[in-house]
């Protein structure tokens, strides 16, 4: 319950040393974070905080583990998240991987929200997310008698970088990542950015949406773009909400063709 599967598995079946090592390796590494999540903190009762934040990453953990990710650590409201190690199917085969078990995170998220917000909590948690893929030392850390099987490198802190300018549910990834994702995924290019202790020019790409068909439920339509966030699963609708929901449809289809009358004229 302390350390990933992953991790725990290669330590007792004698392919990792209980020794302070470490490895240099191409790494796929995912970082999310909640969005204005102490000033939520300030809103609600902290007994509450901590069952929402603690059934949220009950949920992303299983999902996790769902896709292969080792899970290195929780940092107060984020998770640090790797792939290629200590298990891997290729560079390849683990950003893609990482990018369905980002866009499943945002979408499970998006349903506890509709939960969350039925019992009364008006502003429930909003994720980002950053990944990138790169170099990093990746083994244990620490001393003698107390370590850590965690991942250092300006490669991971890339990740945490791209979070930070992606927006609230969304997944934003470096070109490194994208190369290997591109077939799987819709994404538009954002503007470079420059980070100290990465020589190259970054260009981050924001995904918007997964193209496979292997992220979820049939009949789940999810969708982002500038302007728009979307989700609809059918399969939980009611009958007496399902008008409702074509009336907002209506009346959206009809906001973006009386936008599109004043942007020609």
């Amino acid at each position: 319950r302390y350390i990933s599967p992953q991790v725990y598995k290669s330590i007792f079946s004698g392919q990792k040393d209980v020794i302070i090592h470490t490895e240099r390796k191409k790494l796929t590494i995912f970082f999310s974070d909640i969005q204005n999540f102490t000033a939520t903190t300030e809103r609600l009762q902290p007994e509450l905080i901590t069952q929402l934040l603690n059934e949220y990453f009950t949920e992303m953990s299983v999902i996790a583990h769902e896709h292969g990710g080792t899970i290195d650590k929780f940092i107060g409201d984020a998770m640090l998240i790797f792939f290629d190690d200590p298990e891997t199917k290729g560079d390849r085969a683990d950003a893609q991987a990482c990018l369905r078990m980002a866009w499943n995170m945002q979408r499970r998220l998006v349903e506890l929200n509709a939960k969350w917000r039925a019992s009364g909590i008006e502003h429930p948690f909003k994720s980002r997310i950053g990944i990138n893929s790169g170099y990093c030392n990746v083994g244990n850390f620490g001393s003698a008698d107390r370590m850590d099987y965690t991942i250092i490198g300006a490669e991971a802190n890339l990740a945490a970088r791209l979070q930070a300018i992606a927006e609230p549910g969304g997944i934003v990834i470096s070109y490194e990542t994208f190369a290997l994702v591109s077939d799987i995924i819709t994404a538009h290019a954002l503007p470079p950015i420059t980070m100290k202790g990465i020589s190259r020019e970054v260009v981050p790409y924001s995904v918007d949406s997964i193209v496979d068909g292997s992220t979820g439920k049939s009949g789940v339509v999810m969708e982002r773009m500038p302007g728009l966030d979307f989700y609809l699963d059918p399969s939980v609708v009611k009958l007496s909400d399902a008008e409702r929901i074509r009336s907002v449809l209506k009346d959206a289809l009809a906001s973006l063709e009386k936008s599109n009358i004043n942007l020609a004229t």
